[in-house]
């Protein structure tokens, strides 16, 4: 498998947004369930959303609502936009795909 990479990570002020991406290459994309992890300084990673491959998805309730993971097929993409976002929001952001991570990407709010 080859390693997932993320972007679109950075500096946001509370109550922004932030769009992150995810290109994951190789076959069996389409077939393939996604997700995404955040950890955070002194903090165990945790799962925040996961779309399957019929697009079904689940979402932490600690995001519900907030954000939002989406696929596209035809680029081997994930997305996850983030909005209203929160200081505790703050974490490197990883994408996974079928036991693989990231390097992650770091999202930071500032109050």
């Amino acid at each position: 498998q080859v390693r997932p990479v993320e972007s679109g990570g950075g500096l946001v002020q509370a109550g922004g947004s932030l769009r992150l991406s995810c290109a994951a290459s190789g076959s069996g994309f389409s077939i393939t369930t996604m997700a995404w992890y955040r950890q955070a300084p002194g903090k165990q990673r945790e799962l925040i959303a996961f779309i399957r491959s019929d697009y079904v998805t689940h979402y932490a309730d600690s995001v519900k609502g907030r954000f939002t993971i989406s696929r596209d097929n035809a680029n081997n993409t994930v997305y996850l936009e983030m909005n209203i976002l929160k200081p505790e929001d703050t974490a490197v952001y990883y994408c996974w795909r079928g036991g693989v991570w990231g390097q992650g990407t770091q999202v930071t709010v500032s109050c």
